[in-house]
This record gives structure tokens, C-alpha cells and sequence, in this order.
């Protein structure tokens, strides 16, 4: 047992470890960021519990690595990084197993979903997009990111940000011609 002469000298019981100090950091930052990697994850799957085992393995990858992670400039940037990484690899695995559907078929279920909520809507447009497109339109409208940050996550330049995500806006108001006036520009940002 400590002596109040060790306590004060700093000899007494022992603080906290690096490894508990390490969970501590890592537990607080799934606190504060699990919803928003779920929102993003959700729109990048379309499907709930897809989207709730990326954000599992995108967490259980990012606990593995905390400590390199938490000592970034943007821990959850790079977090962000290794869920679309995931999601990237899950796409392609899906493509490669399931075959491309023709136009008909994808008709025939908008007809049999035509009473679907817009947000369910939206997330199935979404799916639509080709995986690169999806997420950049997913990093800016759900993630809030600008251009540069865009790039940077992603590891492509910001023009390619900007010729994805207009093509892929350009896709979505083709499925929501009611929604299709021009979109807001982004008041923070200026002219490019």
C-alpha cells in the first residue's frame, strides 16, 4: 500500500497505462463518432445490417492500429479511409458473385417500390452509382467534406472529386426529376 509521502511524491498506485490510456482515447472517439460513420456506411451499403458490419469492421480495424491512428492530424479521417477501403473491397467481391441486372429488371422494381419513402429512395439511387461516384457524393452531402478533403481520403485529385460528383448528382436528379433545379452552392467554399 502507498504511503501519502509516495502519493505526493509520485511513487504511489499507478496511473493509468498506455494501453488503458489507448482504450480510453479509442472508446471515447466510437462514442462520439460511431452515428457518423453508420450514417455514411449506411448510404454506402444501402442495407442496415451491411452497414452495421462495416462500421464493426471498419471499428475493430481501427482498434487495432489506434495508437498509430490517434498520433494522425485526422484520426477520423483515416477512419473514414479504412470504412470506404472496406466498403470498396465488399463491392467488388459482390460484383464478382452476383451478375449485372439489365435495365428492365431495375424498372420493374421502381415500378414495385414506386410508394417507397425518399430517403429509402435516395439510398437505393445511391446504390445505383458506380462505388467511386457513391462515395464521393456520400463523403460530400453526408460527411460535410470540401473538395481538398475529399482528395485526400481518397487519394485523387481534387478535379476528379468534382467531375465524380457532378456526374453523380447528374445520375441521381435523373431519378428524382421533381428534385432537379440547380443545387445550392456551398457558401464557405468560393469559386474554383
Amino acid at each position: 500500500m502507498a504511503t501519502e509521502h509516495d502519493v505526493r511524491t509520485g511513487r504511489g498506485e499507478p496511473g493509468p497505462t498506455e494501453s488503458e490510456n489507448d482504450f480510453q482515447d479509442f472508446h471515447g472517439f466510437v462514442v462520439a463518432r460511431s452515428a457518423v460513420l453508420f450514417r455514411g456506411a449506411l448510404v454506402l451499403t444501402g442495407n442496415r445490417e451491411a452497414a452495421e458490419d462495416l462500421v464493426q469492421e471498419t471499428l475493430e480495424r481501427a482498434c487495432r492500429k489506434w495508437r498509430t491512428i490517434a498520433a494522425k492530424d485526422a484520426p477520423e479521417a483515416y477512419v473514414r479511409r479504412i470504412m470506404v477501403n472496406l466498403a470498396n473491397d465488399r463491392w467488388r467481391r459482390f460484383r464478382r458473385t452476383v451478375p449485372h441486372q439489365d435495365g428492365g429488371d431495375r424498372a420493374a422494381l421502381a415500378d414495385q417500390y414506386g410508394q417507397v419513402d425518399t430517403r429509402d429512395q435516395l439510398v437505393r439511387a445511391l446504390q445505383g452509382l458506380p462505388m467511386r461516384m457513391r462515395t464521393v457524393v456520400v463523403l460530400r452531402y453526408f460527411h460535410d467534406l470540401s473538395d481538398d478533403e475529399i482528395a485526400a481520403d481518397l487519394r485523387i485529385s481534387p478535379s476528379t472529386v468534382r467531375s465524380q460528383l457532378a456526374r453523380g448528382i447528374d445520375k441521381l436528379r435523373g431519378q428524382f426529376p421533381a428534385l432537379s433545379g440547380p443545387s445550392p452552392q456551398r457558401p464557405t467554399e468560393g469559386i474554383r
